[in-house]
């Protein structure tokens, strides 16, 4: 897999100047472009998009200062279509105007280029089922909060204290099916999932059961789940285990995320240092 992902690395240099085919890159990895996507965000901590957007204006960075050609010929050359709109890409990403950088030989910001090595850990084993699952409806109270990679969400902290206690026993009593009881589910993320980017966070339950009207609710089709497992520090050891499943989990296994609900059951110790979780990610096998 990660032969594929620099032969990826290789075609993004070389089409630099051409808006990006995520399509085509997906072939080229032998996956689908969700996946991709996904597994290039967790490896790589940017969005693939983001990547070749900063990749490009890098280039474009080095001709701009470069002085050999027009402002307008380097913007055409990275596919803008006006001066303007490279100027706000370059200001965006530079934190100066192409002008002014080439007047004034500002400092820039260079994004280098992206390989990918295999490092050899794996001296403790990743816990893990397979689970085949009928559809049913993810039942609860759902809000659009920032993500937060490390430490407590506050926007979610927050929210759930928002939730009262009668609405929570009303949920809960809905579960019934794995996983049992309330469950935090993340969807609708930002393709980079950059810190500060946001998504639909749900306190809510897994039900077949018929969904109240004054509840949100969202149906989910049936599917594969990978569920992992671990005990840990609290909320760390839960974060860390959604990083491990991109950067080791998938590399190494028969299987590729697929579009859906991120589910996670967590039971918090009585001092809420430590908990116990169960993290359940969408995938499919990856043909063969």
């Amino acid at each position: 897999m990660l032969e594929r992902l620099n032969q990826v690395m290789d075609h993004i240099e070389r089409h630099l100047d051409e808006p990006v085919d995520v399509a085509a890159l997906a072939r080229i990895a032998a996956t689908s472009e969700y996946h991709l996507r996904r597994l290039f965000s967790a490896l790589a901590g940017i969005g693939l998009s983001e990547y070749v957007r900063r990749r490009r204006l890098t280039v474009a960075a080095a001709e701009v200062v470069a002085g050999e050609r027009s402002l307008l010929d380097i913007a055409v050359r990275h596919g803008y279509g006006s001066a303007e709109a490279f100027a706000r890409a370059f200001q965006a990403v530079h934190g100066v105007g192409p002008g002014e950088a080439r007047r004034t030989g500002a400092t820039l910001r260079a994004q280098p280029r992206m390989s990918f090595r295999l490092t050899v850990e794996g001296s403790s084993s990743m816990e893990y089922r397979i689970v085949e699952k009928d559809s049913f409806h993810l039942v609860g109270r759902r809000a659009r909060v920032p993500l937060v990679h490390e430490g407590m969400n506050p926007a979610i902290v927050e929210f759930v204290r928002s939730i009262d206690r009668a609405t929570v026993t009303r949920i809960e009593a809905l579960s019934d099916q794995e996983p049992r009881g309330i469950v935090n589910v993340s969807a609708n993320v930002a393709e980079g999932r950059e810190e500060g980017t946001e998504l639909d966070y749900w306190h809510g339950t897994v039900t077949g059961a018929d969904v109240p009207e004054d509840l949100d609710a969202m149906a989910v089709s049936a599917g594969t789940w990978a569920v992992f497992t671990t005990s840990g520090s609290f909320p760390q050891g839960v974060q860390y285990l959604w990083r491990d499943v991109f950067t080791q989990w998938f590399p190494s296994n028969p299987y590729r995320s697929r579009p859906g609900p991120e589910i996670s059951r967590i039971r918090i110790s009585a001092d809420g240092a430590t908990a116990d979780a169960e993290l359940w990610i969408p995938v499919e096998r990856v043909p063969v």
